[in-house]
């Protein structure tokens, strides 16, 4: 068993081996300087100009915003370039267009929250009212089971099958009478 292992661990050792000759990959590339040097690559994307909140309100690099107006509210029937954005070519768009677009959620404005409020409120006062005048007046029916004569026992099966309350049995659910005959 011994010699096995060390069989496969020579193996294994002798793989590991192998694989740190492989040739090393090039360091160079096949780009031109004018794309891959340093210098060049910075002459022509420059860093950023750092500006201060007075230069540049809003810090977002002298973007123009538009107004914070909603799609929805846009006319509908408007001569748009993008008729279902509410949106003409070439027209800068708000930072928060994400939130301003026309996929975003919808703005219900036909109704006041207070208003919507008083409207659910009634709601349940008046489901809560019917359930209780129909709890109230609805006649109360007794939940009894029925008495047949002999247990119906011929109609469910003969002697030996489990049989229907009969005369005399005592009242169903009614554990303080059962335990009275005991």
């Amino acid at each position: 068993m011994l010699p096995q292992r060390i069989a496969r661990a020579s193996a294994l050792r002798s793989a590991s081996l192998a694989s740190r000759r492989l040739p090393i990959i090039q360091q160079r590339t096949f780009l031109p300087p004018s794309l891959n040097d340093r210098s060049v690559v910075d002459d022509k994307y420059p860093e950023y100009p750092k500006t201060t909140e007075a230069e540049d309100p809003g810090m977002n690099g002298g973007y123009i915003n538009p107004p914070r107006v909603k799609r929805q509210f846009r006319d509908p029937h408007g001569d748009w370039w993008d008729k279902q954005e509410r949106r003409n070519y070439g027209e800068p768009v708000h930072e928060d267009h994400d939130i301003l677009g026309m996929f975003s959620p919808y703005e219900y404005t036909w109704i006041s929250s207070g208003k919507g409020l008083a409207q659910i409120g009634a709601f349940i006062a008046t489901f809560v009212g019917v359930c209780w005048v129909v709890g109230r007046l609805y006649p109360d029916k007794p939940s009894y089971p029925r008495e047949f004569e002999g247990g119906l026992e011929r109609e469910l099966g003969g002697a030996g099958a489990l049989r229907a309350r009969a005369p005399g049995d005592p009242e169903p659910y009614q554990i303080e009478e059962v335990e009275e005959e005991i």
